[in-house]
């Protein structure tokens, strides 16, 4: 399932965000971070916000141990 980590700049005190869902898509349009899914717009952050954009799947495997074979 894919997901996007939305991480705010310290100064703005803002509450990190974990968007998940099935079929979502990032776009940037106009100065814009769209999230969508087949139901339409998740979220839209301006540019301008300094926000970090981070996809996280829960898919991913882990990181092989080290020294291990």
């Amino acid at each position: 399932m894919p997901a996007y980590l939305i991480i705010h700049p310290r100064e703005q005190r803002k509450d990190d965000i974990l968007i998940q869902g099935d079929d979502l898509t990032l776009t940037f349009t106009a100065g814009w971070a769209v999230i969508t899914d087949t139901h339409g717009t998740c979220l839209a952050i301006p540019a301008g916000q300094g926000a970090h954009i981070q996809r996280v799947d829960d898919t991913q495997e882990p990181a092989p141990e080290p020294g291990g074979e």
